[in-house]
């Protein structure tokens, strides 16, 4: 099998030597080159014909987002861009995302100690994910329009049992660029609030609920905690926190939990859908949409046990197909949908 070859684009020679040192750790990945601003880059995808790139966003002459533009326009190939933790590089990445590239790895001042060991193997498993399967996301050269969903354009059979009274949706990799495929397709009379978890960092998340809130017709916010659930309004995990759901009387609440223990993300799909199980039983819908691994799986089972029901994102439109594959192999999906249609089913289990 031929090794793996990464071109690393960063104007840090510290951050390249840190990648590479990584990288170089499995036998499948070779560092094919470097390259210190995006003009740089461009030049050396011709030169060396990569099977991936890391991208920083930050560098002299060509930034990384106008590069990773270029990429996807001339040459597209797969592309992880390297973000800073600041507010700032939360905003480009979320563009960055929408402009083609798959997936983020995250540094800031702790990357030269304890930072490296804690994306080591993430870096490492996405690039061979990615390289692999040949994933790559270019921009359509022209944005397609959203069409609102309806129950009158949706196209499955109509689901039987109880109306859904609020909705749940778990993602990962893949899923800031999928969100913006299903939040801003849901219609304004929606009625329900939604619960949103996407495996990102503190600064992210707001970035993240910022965008999709300038696109969609319904409120999408970064939960805080103690919020009341209003109809129509969209609650993104907190980076960094846990989001559950409190019943104080009729009403529920959002609930950030600063808590670790025996969980592997931070937000987890797995803690948000089993609290709103807990709260909604039967009428809770929950949604698994593309990611790697397999979180959201217990919470699907919890919710399915107490009668509720669950949506999971197809394997063709998937960026990742893991998180929905866990649960449609267990048997917990009610509906197998492609994630254009991932809106339309949503509002047939609400209205």
């Amino acid at each position: 099998m031929n090794r793996i070859k990464v071109l690393v684009v960063d104007d840090s020679a510290f951050m390249r030597k840190a990648i590479e040192n990584m990288l170089k750790k499995d036998p499948e990945i070779e560092v094919a080159g470097f390259a210190r601003n995006g003009k740089d880059a461009i030049e050396k995808i011709e030169e060396l014909k990569p099977d991936i790139v890391t991208l920083d966003i930050e560098m002299p002459i060509m930034d990384g987002l106008s590069a990773l533009k270029k990429i996807m326009s001339t040459n597209p190939i797969p592309v992880i861009m390297v973000s800073s933790l600041t507010t700032e590089g939360a905003e480009a990445t979320i563009e960055a995302l929408d402009a083609g590239a798959l997936d983020f790895i995250p540094k800031d001042k702790s990357f030269a100690t304890f930072g490296i060991m804690k994306i080591e193997k993430e870096l490492i498993e996405k690039v061979k994910y990615f390289a692999r399967k040949k994933v790559f996301r270019p921009k359509p050269q022209k944005q397609e329009k959203v069409q609102i969903a309806t129950k009158q354009t949706a196209r499955m059979p109509a689901p039987q049992g109880p109306k859904k009274s609020i909705v749940a949706i778990g993602t990962s990799t893949g899923g800031p660029q999928s969100l913006q495929k299903v939040i801003p397709a849901l219609p304004g009379d929606l009625g329900k609030p939604v619960l949103i978890v996407q495996h990102m960092p503190p600064n992210f998340t707001k970035s993240l609920a910022t965008r999709l809130n300038s696109l969609s017709q319904l409120e999408v916010v970064e939960a805080q905690g103690k919020e009341k659930l209003e109809p129509g309004v969209v609650f993104i995990a907190k980076g960094g926190f846990q989001l559950k759901v409190r019943r104080v009387g009729s009403n529920y609440y959002t609930e950030i939990v600063d808590d670790s223990k025996n969980v592997l993300h931070i937000p987890s799909v797995d803690v948000m859908v089993s609290s709103v199980a807990d709260n909604f039983g039967s009428k809770a819908l929950g949604v698994i949409m593309t990611g790697m691994g397999s979180d959201g799986l217990k919470g699907a089972q919890l919710l399915k046990s107490k009668g509720g029901a669950v949506i999971a994102q197809d394997k063709d439109s998937c960026v990742v197909y893991g998180m929905p594959r866990a649960v449609i192999e267990a048997n917990l999906a009610d509906a197998v949908v492609p994630l254009g249609e991932i809106a339309h089913s949503i509002v047939q289990y609400c209205k």
